[in-house]
């Protein structure tokens, strides 16, 4: 169990420097959280052209207590370079992932992966299109986390343990195209569960990530 944070940058000229007259500070308590392990992941979000959106992290914290603690650590929420923060509770898909990038491990120049954020349909028939395509999108996303090209998956919920709302997918797609297409033949798309997508460019940032729910060692 933990929360997803989904943060959008002011959209204004001076937005820019502010997000680099914070950065190393919130790389700093990047580093402290992803260290002791209440940080499970964390990644910006980039337009075509390279500029920073916003910010995309996941909390392995146990309640919403943890969730206020990061946002009151974290400088780009204090600073003004967020301005819309929103939040949700999320649960990892334990899965074989790969490690994420550790220090030292050289940033990508350009956009590497794609976030992507699928909403449910809100019809009364929607749990059970999901329940219904849940094991093939499973077996399909399986070795795709052990190869590579899922870095992270998981549900997002409508409450701490509760009912599965959405998912939050990090796919190694360097285009939206290339995103759209990977989309289009899974079962919760082919299946009706994902009725809303959102897509966001990204690459990560090398820091001392533990292991993914489910990830070897």
């Amino acid at each position: 169990m933990g929360f997803a944070v989904l943060a959008y940058d002011g959209e204004d000229a001076e937005a820019p420097a502010r997000r680099m007259a914070a950065r190393d500070r919130h790389l700093a308590v990047l580093t402290q959280w992803a260290g002791d392990g209440r940080l499970a992941f964390g990644t910006p979000l980039l337009a075509d052209d390279g500029r920073a959106l916003g910010s995309f992290m996941v909390l392995a914290v146990p309640d919403e207590a943890g969730l206020r603690d990061y946002l009151a650590a974290e400088p780009f929420n204090n600073t003004g370079v967020w301005t819309k923060v929103t939040h949700f509770p999320f649960r990892i898909a334990p899965l074989p992932y790969r490690p994420l990038p550790q220090p030292g491990t050289p940033l990508a120049p350009r956009r590497t992966h794609t976030v992507v954020i699928a909403r449910d349909g809100t019809d009364a028939g929607a749990p059970a299109r999901r329940q219904a395509v849940r094991a093939a999108h499973m077996a399909r996303v399986a070795p795709m986390a052990a190869e590579g090209t899922l870095a992270l998956g998981g549900a997002i919920l409508d409450a701490p343990d509760g009912t599965m709302i959405g998912s939050a997918v990090v796919i190694a797609r360097d285009t939206d195209a290339g995103a759209r297409a990977w989309l289009a033949e899974d079962p919760y798309t082919t299946g009706g569960v994902w009725q809303e997508t959102t897509l966001y460019g990204t690459r990560f940032a090398p820091l001392p990530w533990r292991p993914l729910p489910g990830a070897p060692g």
